[in-house]
């Protein structure tokens, strides 16, 4: 099985890389650049664009959509409505990133009308934006999480029981539950956690991977495995969360099959 697991992953890369899939992202300002050259990095082709007016069209061109909450507005809400609605209709992943969720009511409300509207194929927050999302009252801190990865499976459960959605929870142990499968990923590093937009980034990946991969329970776990072993190379390299952010980049670009098979930390 953990050969497999290792297959199966260095498989996804390898397709991404060839098949340059567009991803469309719907994101927030803090992130943009940090994602687009996270999927550029590795094999995607990122496209960021957010104005109503060319939902329907970008998303006619794209592989996977990616909607991250981080900086709300109402034009930007509307605009992920018919953004969603659209990739629905074209039968293409949509990922969404609840991002804050249970900080404000507002952020709150978006989060659970979107994934109610049209549920997304993969929803990935961390603990407190799950259990918000499932209606927990928990609270977030700004947009970190105050609760453990494993503390949120049950809301997972419940997320993905109602809606259809594969749900990944990530944390210092990353959580995906989807169909009959549970995948638990121990990869990563904890100066990850001092950078921001790394768990916005890891849902822009989640898009890269489902747009190559049909399971999406499978490209949920295979785009958490490359995210932490990337983050765990790069870290070896780094002097702090600065530096750790360039050799991220480059351990995308040059992840091999070796890396894989020697890092994957992937039980399902």
């Amino acid at each position: 099985m953990v050969e497999r697991n290792e297959l199966q992953v260095w498989a996804a890369v390898e397709a991404i890389r060839q098949r340059r899939p567009v991803v469309h992202n719907i994101t927030n300002f803090v992130v943009m650049n940090t994602t687009a050259n996270a999927l550029l990095a590795l094999g995607a082709s990122p496209v960021m664009a957010h104005a109503e007016e060319e939902m329907a069209d970008m998303v006619d061109i794209a592989s996977a959509l990616v909607i991250n909450l981080g900086t709300l507005s109402k034009v930007w809400v509307s605009a992920m409505f018919k953004a969603a609605e659209r990739a629905a209709t074209r039968g293409i992943p949509i990922v969404l990133d609840p991002v804050g969720a249970g900080a404000s009511r507002y952020r709150t409300d978006t989060a659970c009308e979107l994934a109610t509207a049209t549920p997304p194929t993969i929803i990935r927050g961390n603990a407190s934006e799950i259990m918000a999302l499932c209606g927990d009252h928990t609270r977030t801190k700004g947009v970190d999480s105050t609760e453990a990865s494993r503390d949120a499976l049950a809301a997972a459960h419940t997320l993905h029981a109602s809606l259809g959605s594969v749900v990944c929870v990530s944390g210092e142990t990353d959580y995906i539950v989807g169909g009959q499968k549970t995948f638990r990923i121990a990869n990563g590093h904890p100066m990850m956690t001092r950078v921001t937009g790394l768990g916005c980034t890891a849902t822009a990946l989640c898009g890269a991977f489902a747009a190559v991969t049909l399971d999406p329970a499978q490209a949920a776990a295979q785009a958490m495995a490359v995210m932490g072993i990337a983050g765990e190379m790069a870290a070896e390299k780094a002097e702090g969360p600065g530096t750790l952010q360039l050799h991220f980049l480059d351990a995308l670009y040059r992840l091999t099959k070796a890396d894989v098979s020697q890092r994957l930390r992937l039980e399902c």
